[in-house]
């Protein structure tokens, strides 16, 4: 049988059970469904990557206290935090924007997602390159200063003074909007001005500055990107994709279309295999791979195995691509760490063309048959129903082939997992069912980028836990939300969250105040906890709602949705079973 003949039969049989559980009241119990009446609990479909780093660069998880090295392609979400030494640069990269840090420049994700990219730039100086500026979406820069709303697609440039005293902004392309304490006024392309004071704010028009280097490093980023020749194959808003043109080449192939082949790989190399996981919430275990161009394969489109070679296979042309932990399916199950000591196994394998992923997170509505459809090419009708149920039936492409293992150990600290992989035999695969999730809680190192590192020089203190303890966020900063043009000073997002840390009084610093239009969504709860409350339920990341007991003082309860397939324990002692979902 041809190569395509079986891609063919695995992709129907694959989205066929796809279908069953996208639309369970046709051919499901209603059970498998999530218990949610509204998308707006879904992860986010973009996230940000480090896709550049100089220099010593320190990042702060949200809900940790403990700073870490910054590594290259480490997903960033809300509430995370990125400091450069002063010779030091980084780069993030956010779908259809691109954020650049100079040296000794204090950056907070205050908030992303689907509509919003809110940053805190408490000192230094970032370009922010605006490549599209989709309807409804909102890119916003909160200085010490003022509240800075990017209005078009475009360059620009922001400074704040170490001291946080004067903020300088520079339109280099684009229009942009500036907003303080009784103030609003609109930059255009090739006008500056610097802002200073509090009430009111005093906003004063200056010459645009000459560029200099950083601004030459920036303009030459954003030619690389544009220049990209896998622009023709990959969406605009999937992270990563010029890295492909200095890493392998593009081929058409009958059947799957154009293809992507890295190069310098071993002969045993496989994907999913040299990196290690994370946990990065809201979607619990991530992939985070060593090779350089990995971001954009790992985390879009699929992988498919031709010949003596693995190429990958993104995902169709569409205008707001899926970003997904790992395409991959997990293995498990009593029999498949028999013999192999204490900790148990996990493993898992890449999803070939047409093979469904089944998010181990929480999501709802459409959300399942969306990030399908915008990661597998070629495929626009998923309305076949049949009475599938078992999804250890289907015929996964890779499991034989490409499976990789590791102790559970090694997949709870975040370890390298070409290092420590578990060879495994035929009767080990054999007795191996596919699982929703592993069955291991990570530890504080699997939540951090790298290794630990001192906190750098940051102006702004957190928050003493030991005074807000057990009081939601309107004890710590306003909740109320404020409109647009009616700015609010309010403790920083980076203040507000990074957890505390016992430091000397020498250290101890009031908090700056960044000036923000947008309302910052509440900060994210203490790794800590939801280290706790994952006990009850070991693998698999807390649900909105137990989050946000945690977050106002209660119990995080009980977890509703049920998971596809059943979950089942895979190490030894009693795991509490998921509750039934709401009638």
């Amino acid at each position: 049988m041809k190569a395509a003949d079986t891609f063919r039969i695995a992709a129907w049989v694959s989205l066929v059970l796809l279908c069953c559980f996208v639309q369970p009241s046709l051919a499901q119990p209603s059970s498998l469904a999530p218990d949610s009446s509204s998308t707006q609990d879904n992860p986010p479909s973009r996230v940000a990557r480090t896709s550049f780093l100089r220099g010593r660069v320190s990042f702060l998880r949200a809900g940790l206290d403990q700073w870490s090295e910054a590594t290259l392609n480490f997903p960033v979400t809300t509430g995370d935090r990125l400091y450069t030494d002063p010779d030091a640069r980084a780069e993030l990269e956010v779908g259809p924007y691109t954020i650049r840090m100079a040296g000794s420049t204090d950056v907070t994700v205050t908030n992303l997602n689907d509509q919003t990219m809110q940053l805190g730039l408490e000192q230094g100086t970032v370009r922010v390159s605006v490549y599209q500026l989709p309807s409804g979406n909102t890119v916003e820069v909160d200085t010490p200063d003022g509240a800075l709303t990017l209005l078009e697609p475009g360059t620009y440039r922001v400074d704040v003074a170490p001291d946080g005293n004067s903020t300088t902004v520079s339109v280099n392309g684009g229009r942009l909007e500036i907003t303080g304490a009784g103030v609003s006024q609109t930059l255009r392309a090739g006008e500056a001005a610097r802002l200073s004071g509090r009430d009111p704010v005093e906003i004063e028009s200056i010459p645009i500055p000459p560029p200099d280097g950083f601004d030459e490093w920036a303009e030459a980023r954003d030619l690389h990107l544009s220049s990209s020749s896998s622009k023709k194959f990959v969406s605009a808003g999937v992270p990563g994709y010029d890295d492909l043109d200095d890493y392998g080449h593009w081929e058409e192939v009958a059947d799957y279309g154009p293809i992507w082949y890295p190069a310098g790989v071993t002969v045993d190399w496989v994907p999913y295999r040299f990196g290690h996981w994370v946990w990065v919430g809201p979607w619990g275990w991530t992939w985070v791979e060593d090779e350089p161009w990995g971001f954009c394969s790992f985390h879009f489109g699929r992988w498919v195995h031709l010949g003596l070679h693995w190429g990958w296979l993104p995902g169709p042309i569409v205008p707001f691509p899926v970003y997904a932990p790992a395409f991959v399916a997990f293995l498990g199950g009593p029999g498949f760490s028999i013999g192999v000591g204490v900790g148990g196994l996990v493993g898992w394998f890449p999803l070939g063309p047409g093979e469904p992923f089944f998010p181990w997170y929480h999501f709802g509505g459409d959300y399942l048959r969306v990030v399908n459809i915008t990661n597998i090419r070629n495929v626009t009708n998923i309305r076949n129903i049949t009475n599938i149920t078992n999804i250890n039936n289907v015929h996964y492409a890779y499991r034989t082939i490409a499976t990789t293992a590791v102790h559970g150990d090694v997949f709870s600290n975040g370890r390298s997992v070409a290092h420590s992989m578990v060879k495994l035999s035929p009767q080990q695969l054999a007795k191996a069912s596919v699982i929703p999730h592993p069955g291991v809680n990570p530890t504080t190192r699997a939540a951090m980028s790298g290794k630990p590192v001192p906190r750098p020089p940051v102006r702004s203190q957190p928050i003493d836990a030991a005074n807000n303890r057990g009081r939601g966020p309107a004890s710590i900063a306003p909740r109320n939300a404020s409109r647009a043009g009616n700015p609010r000073v309010s403790p920083s997002p980076a203040s507000l969250r990074e957890a505390p840390a016992a430091r000397d009084d020498a250290e101890r610093v009031a908090p700056s105040r960044l000036v923000t239009r947008s309302e910052p969504p509440p900060p994210r709860i203490p790794f800590a906890q939801e280290q706790r409350a994952l006990a009850a339920h070991p693998g698999r990341a807390l649900e909105p709602r137990q989050i946000e007991n945690l977050r106002i003082g209660r119990r995080a309860g009980p977890m509703i949705d049920r998971e596809f397939p059943p979950h089942v324990p895979a190490f030894h002692g009693a795991i509490p079973r998921p509750a039934r979902p709401r009638s």
